[in-house]
């Protein structure tokens, strides 16, 4: 017992001494969390400049620039495995021909910053140079190649070492960096070891809280949990990073869609991991949501907190810059559950009503103070929350958007004349594509509603159009999931599960809801 005393008593009197840093970072980078892809999570060490101008090129005209995923990063295995003979880095030529001042030009002039990684050890993860010794000169070249971001690893960091040791070898980099002139941000990567929340936010400008993801949701659900209870290190220029993202990476949609959504909320960088020259349609519409991404990227800097969790269940509510607040209905079970807070819970003021704002469907609700939702497993419902406000998506008409196909659900042909298959179509703006929900649950178009032909609801039952009459076969409800169902079927894109399943002219059907992307709809 007096031994472990003793060595209690030496803790504490090292933690007493220690202190953080003298040199804050202040670099007055990333006041919101950075967003962009980095090559490792797809192609590891199987890297070249062909794929990194692709995936550039990719990233502009996707959309995904204009989003905000400005940072374009390569991870290991760029270099050669020895320094020259002035004892410089020298990048793989076979691999970059060009080399990479060139490949940073490029990026560049696409409008996109230009990332690179090193290890704060004598080698990187891979074996190759690290930067233990070589701060300055690394990040003399680095900047001399016009790079805006780097990722700094732990590998081959010397065994034995305590925190101050850590927060030693990440400050010489940070030093250099800054010695540089140039403007780095700077990723901190030692993996949750040393509490990085406790001391990184005064040496870099976002840190890894834990070890590397995989795509799978056991890994997803797990780092969740190491991350979410780490808000108060979160602001403006310094994040917490629960690694990058998995989203189009092989999880199904629902677990993408969750995995985007609490990376979000709990202002995460979206750095992703993809090959985005092979993403679907769907894994698009999951990195182009404007609306989820705004939460990710409000200058408030908060991160959510989670205010409830049982069974589960977790809810997550984060303050916005204007008043608002982002909630998160989170359920990890296998099964579909109802997720349930209030306002005050997600410290909203006190008022007489609510509107709710679905980030994902798009539809609007007002509450007296309720926040509840039907939540398929491994997924989530996010709304933004306003106090002392109303809106409802009943009776304004709207286009409805498939996330599978990017198209919209569309009369086949103008004549608002009984009988003519409702399918899927470019989105054009006209009367066969203008949907509303009316107070008495029909779906109305074009002086016509949304029918499931034949009178019946079965699954395979193809919907038409059809003159209104009431009947439970015109009764659709948009759910908070996404789905538009229909005495508990769903509307289903036809073959939709596949990628040729979704072009101009596929018939809709009822089908067993099963949270796919083809059963995904949301107003625009």
């Amino acid at each position: 017992m007096r031994r472990v005393l003793a060595v209690l008593a030496t803790a504490v009197a090292t933690a007493a001494i220690f202190s953080p840093p003298a040199h804050a970072l202040e670099n007055g980078l990333a006041r919101t969390p950075p967003m962009g892809w980095n090559t490792w999570n797809t192609f590891e060490c199987n890297i070249n400049e062909t794929l990194v101008k692709q995936t550039t090129d990719l990233m502009v005209s996707s959309g995904m620039r204009d989003r905000g995923y400005t940072y374009v990063n390569l991870d290991d295995c760029w270099m050669t495995r020895s320094r020259d003979s002035a004892g410089n880095l020298v990048a793989d030529s076979a691999k970059f021909p060009s080399g990479l001042r060139a490949l940073g030009d490029y990026i560049h002039a696409r409008g996109m910053k230009f990332g690179i990684y090193e290890s704060a050890g004598s080698e990187t993860c891979q074996h190759y140079p690290g930067s233990l010794g070589h701060e300055q000169a690394d990040a003399n070249l680095f900047a001399s190649w016009g790079v805006d971001y780097l990722k700094y690893d732990n590998c081959g960091s010397p065994a034995g070492e305590t925190q101050q040791d850590y927060v030693r070898r990440y400050s010489a980099m940070r030093d250099a960096l800054k010695a540089t002139g140039r403007a780095i941000a700077y990723s901190i990567c030692e993996w949750g070891n040393f509490s990085p929340s406790t001391w990184a936010p005064d040496v870099g400008n976002l840190w890894r809280t834990t070890g590397d993801i995989t795509n799978n949701w056991g890994s997803i659900d797990s780092i969740y949990h190491q991350n979410v209870g780490l808000a108060s290190a979160a602001k403006p220029g310094a994040w917490n990073d629960p690694d990058m993202l998995e989203v189009g990476d092989g999880m199904d949609f629902q677990e993408d869609r969750a995995h985007f959504t609490l990376w979000a909320a709990m202002a995460a960088p979206l750095i992703a991991g993809a090959d985005l020259r092979s993403a679907s349609v769907a894994t698009f519409s999951t990195y182009l949501n404007g609306d989820v991404i705004a939460v990710d990227q409000d200058p408030l800097g908060k991160q959510a907190t989670r205010i409830s969790s049982s069974g589960g269940l977790d809810v997550l509510a984060k303050p916005l810059q204007n008043g608002d607040a982002a909630v998160v209905l989170f359920n990890e079970n296998s099964t579909t559950k109802t997720v349930s807070t209030t306002a005050a819970a997600a410290g909203l003021p006190a008022a007489s009503s609510y509107r709710l704002t679905n980030l994902w469907s798009k539809e609007l609700t007002t509450s007296t103070g309720t926040i509840s939702a039907a939540v398929p497993s491994h997924s989530t419902v996010v709304y933004r929350v306003k106090a002392n406000s109303s809106g409802t998506s009943i009776g304004t008409a709207h286009p409805i958007q498939g996330a599978a196909s990017s198209r919209c659900i569309d009369i086949n042909g103008t004549a608002p004349t009984p009988g003519p298959q409702v399918d899927i179509w470019d989105c054009d703006g006209g009367a066969n594509q203008s949907w509303t929900f009316t107070s008495a649950g029909e779906l109305r178009a074009n002086g016509l509603c949304l029918d499931a032909s034949g009178g019946t609801s079965a699954s395979g039952t193809k919907l038409i159009a059809w003159t209104c009459h009431g009947g439970a076969n015109q009764k659709f409800k948009l759910e908070a999931d996404g789905s538009i169902s229909q005495a508990g079927l769903c509307v289903d894109v036809t073959g939709g599960d596949k990628p040729a399943g979704n072009v101009n002219g596929v018939q809709l059907e009822l089908w067993t809801c099963n949270d796919d992307a083809n059963q995904n709809w949301q107003l625009r």
